[in-house]
């Protein structure tokens, strides 16, 4: 992925090219609102540094770009008084935040799904049972729920199991 740096500061090719190097991305410069919404529309960026004097002197073009950012980290960085170590770190700490946060979505994503598996489960291993006591189902369709319920007794319980014992439920 690459980075948007949104200035119209002079030498901001020159850091973009450091910053750059230092980060091992490409990073694409846009002097303006317009240029940087066009870049934006063109593909998509892991961050979106924009120059605290653009986004103060115009807070309805910030206000845009934020809004075509997409998934990349917002940064607002002062060009003047940052020097391309202190871009590269506050790039670095966006990426990171960012990594944690789809960590935590990913794992959270994970869990909701393994609740409702195992509520489905267990309503279909209850359900099973429930029709094999009932006791007026046909010999044919009472084995196929004995196979069901086998199933989802075995399932119930590589999903009860911690991980590493069989169970290996969770990313």
């Amino acid at each position: 992925m690459s980075i948007l740096m949104v200035t119209g500061i002079e030498g901001a090719r020159n850091c973009a090219e450091t910053v750059g190097a230092q980060l091992g991305m490409e990073i694409e410069v846009a002097e303006g609102r317009k240029a940087a919404l066009t870049a934006l529309r063109r593909r998509e960026f892991a961050a979106v540094v924009v120059d605290e004097t653009t986004a103060e002197c115009d807070p309805a073009s910030a206000e845009a770009i934020w809004e075509h950012a997409g998934l990349a980290i917002p940064l607002q960085i002062n060009f003047a008084l940052a020097g391309a170590a202190r871009l590269v770190r506050e790039i670095r700490a966006g990426l990171h935040r960012r990594e944690r946060e789809q960590l935590l979505a990913r794992r959270a994503a994970a869990a909701a799904i393994e609740a409702e598996l195992k509520s489905t489960v267990a309503g279909l291993l209850l359900h099973s049972q429930l029709a094999l006591n009932g006791g007026e189902v046909p010999a044919p369709v009472a084995d196929k729920l004995r196979v069901v319920a086998d199933l989802a007794g075995n399932l119930r319980q590589k999903l009860n199991a911690p991980l590493g014992t069989g169970g290996e439920n969770a990313a």
